[in-house]
Order: structure tokens, then C-alpha cells, then sequence
């Protein structure tokens, strides 16, 4: 038999062992923690991904997504993932601005930034920059060994929830509400104490007084964390974190041992996951809205404009104040200022406003 011709059967041997019961192939597992509460659509997103991935892998590869707090609380998941403790983190990059500010730049960064909305902003993290500069930060700037990919858009954060009306930015002065990262730093500015704390922890606090208010993110999570039966005054939309995209971290050293087919795959899976969890959401606030109003009998506002100002004002002080001091934090905040530049004065000119037949068929009572 000549040698091509062996060679030839012993691949069609090779092929039809594999495919036999007993010698299919070897499985890949990657354990990551979520930071987010099991009852929130953030988890939800979270399975899905890892669903998507197993399918598009033929079962080859498996996530395990472990619940919040099953392995490290969720704001030492960085390090725990780059120590290898973790293979991975579905988290915040905003928690970790205690290592280097910048990292709120990349998901929630307040006022868009420069005007972005989710679409804008989706345009930067994937292609206007965006990726190299996310690398950057967790390798050179903050040196922890894993590779950021974006994975989950929450959208537009509500201002939150509130024991006592809200009219002016003057009640916000004086007011114990949760907020975290650099949005915290906004709010503070604004005059209100803020408290530091995981979405788990948000309901038991303000059952206990510790806070006056809070925010998570839109109307159908903070359903599902049970906001409603603390609070009765709910005011929205925001600008403290107006394009949200969450993360995915995953191990270098577990990543470099994937197959270049496997990366791919979880690339792709987190890409599809992103766009279905802002789909998703965009419906389920719909109905979370008619129910808090019918069944909850929720007071829902709409947020003083003079807060919304107080708050671009707010931030834009504070980005400059470290952009002065912080290279990196300069670097990204320049990167999105030109992409914004350019993508958001474009759409103005080529996208009527939304207000114009959403007022037409839809008009606000």
C-alpha cells in the first residue's frame, strides 16, 4: 500500500474511533465566578454565555459559572482569576478603580463618555480602540495576568431608589445611598454620602436603615433584587452610568492553553451574549415598568434635569483632575473623546431624535 494511501486510512481509523461511544473527545472545563446576585439577568447572561459556548464548542468546552461569593467575594475576583485561583470572573471593570481609575473607563464610565450611548460606546469597546487599550490596562498598567473581553450591555442606569421624593439636585445633598467606583465619586461631588457595597448586599442594608437609597441598575434587575419592597420612589434615566458593558476575565496562562478554535468560540459566544442581554433587558424593563406602577404601586419620576447637569459637570471636573495626574486614565479618556467626536455629532446630523416619533405615537402623559 503506498504511503499516502496508509496515512489515509489510518486518519479514517482515527476518525472513527472518536466518533465511537468511550473515545470521544476530552472535555475542557472553565470554572468562572459571577459577581452578581443568582436571582439578577445578569446571571442570566451569564448562563447563557456559558450555554453558547458549549453548543458552539460541540460540548468540548464547558463553562461552570459559579455564583457570587462561591469561591472569593465578588471584588477579589481579579486577583483571584489572575492568580489562576479562578479560571475566570464575569465582573465589573468599575470595581477595580481602587487599582488604577481608568478601569472605570471601560464599563460604567458617567456621561457616556462625551454623549455616547450604548451603541456609540459598544463602537469604542469593539473597534474604536477599545480592545488594545483594555489589554493594556490589565497587563502593563495593573499587572495582573488575564484577558479582558466585553460580556453583557446593561444599558442606561436608573438614578435609583429613594425613601423621600427627589425634586432638585439640592435633595440629593446629605443622602446615605450605595454607589460604587467613580460613580460614587460623582454622586459625592453632587453632596450625597455614598456607601460602597455588592448588589447582594443593597436590600439587607436598606432594611436596616443603613442606607437612604440605592442604585443597581434598570427596572427589571432591581425587581428581581426586590427594590420595590424598601422603596416606593423610583426616579430615572441617569447619566452616572449611562453605557454599561460588563466583562469577562479569563486567566492568561488558561488562556494561552486554549486552542486558537476555542478562543474563538468564547470571543464569539461573548459577542452574541453582549447583544442578547441588551435586547433582552430593553423588553424586560417594559414590563418591569408596568408592574412596578400597578402591582407595586411604585411612585416612578422622572430625574430633575438639574441633576442630570450637576452630574456631567461633576464628572467632567473629575476626569480632568486625573487625567492631569494619571497617563493611562488620560490615554483611554482622549481615545473615546475622539471616537465620540466623531460617531456622535455623525449620528446627530444622520438619526432624527428619538423624542420626534416617539412623541408622535407614543406621547409621555
Amino acid at each position: 500500500m503506498p504511503a499516502l494511501a496508509r496515512h489515509a486510512a489510518r486518519v479514517a481509523l482515527v476518525l472513527a474511533l472518536a466518533a465511537e461511544p468511550g473515545h470521544a473527545q476530552a472535555t475542557t472545563t472553565l470554572k468562572i465566578q459571577a459577581a452578581w446576585p443568582p436571582t439578577s439577568m445578569l446571571w442570566e447572561n451569564s448562563k447563557f454565555f456559558a450555554e453558547r459556548v458549549g453548543k458552539l464548542s460541540g460540548g468540548r468546552l464547558k463553562i461552570e459559572m459559579l455564583a457570587s461569593g462561591s469561591v472569593v467575594p465578588p471584588f477579589e475576583s481579579l486577583d483571584a482569576t489572575g492568580r489562576g485561583v479562578l479560571d475566570g470572573a464575569h465582573a465589573a471593570p468599575a470595581y477595580w478603580v481602587g487599582k488604577n481609575k481608568a478601569a472605570a473607563l471601560f464599563g460604567p464610565a458617567p456621561g457616556g463618555p462625551f454623549g455616547m450611548d450604548m451603541l456609540d460606546y459598544l463602537g469604542w469597546v469593539y473597534q474604536g480602540g477599545g480592545p488594545e487599550l483594555y489589554r493594556e490596562l490589565y497587563r502593563d498598567v495593573l499587572k495582573t495576568d488575564v484577558v479582558p473581553l466585553p460580556l453583557t450591555a446593561v444599558s442606561n442606569q436608573v438614578l435609583g431608589w429613594f425613601k423621600k421624593p427627589i425634586r432638585s439636585l439640592a435633595d440629593l445633598r446629605g443622602v446615605k445611598c450605595r454607589q460604587t467606583g467613580i460613580t460614587a465619586e460623582v454622586f459625592t461631588e453632587l453632596g450625597m454620602r455614598t456607601v460602597n457595597l455588592a448588589g447582594g448586599e443593597i436590600i439587607p442594608a436598606a432594611e436596616r436603615g443603613v442606607i437612604e437609597c440605592a442604585e443597581w441598575v434598570g427596572p427589571a434587575e432591581d425587581m428581581k433584587l426586590g427594590f420595590h419592597q424598601v422603596f416606593k420612589h423610583y426616579y430615572l434615566p441617569s447619566l452616572h452610568e449611562p453605557s454599561v458593558v460588563v466583562e469577562l476575565l479569563i486567566n492568561g496562562k488558561i488562556w494561552e492553553k486554549l486552542s486558537p478554535e476555542f478562543q474563538e468560540i468564547i470571543k464569539a459566544a461573548t459577542l452574541e451574549a453582549t447583544i442578547n442581554s441588551a435586547i433582552a433587558l430593553n423588553k424586560a424593563n417594559a414590563g418591569a415598568l408596568k408592574e412596578l406602577r400597578e402591582k407595586h404601586n411604585v411612585q416612578i419620576g422622572r430625574t430633575p434635569n438639574d441633576i442630570l447637569i450637576g452630574m456631567l459637570k461633576a464628572w467632567d471636573k473629575i476626569a480632568q483632575q486625573e487625567a492631569d495626574k494619571n497617563p493611562f486614565f488620560k490615554k483611554v479618556y482622549e481615545s473615546q473623546r475622539r471616537w465620540a467626536a466623531d460617531v456622535v455629532t455623525s449620528r446627530r446630523t444622520v438619526h432624527p431624535s428619538y423624542e420626534v416619533a416617539a412623541d408622535y405615537y407614543w406621547p409621555q402623559k
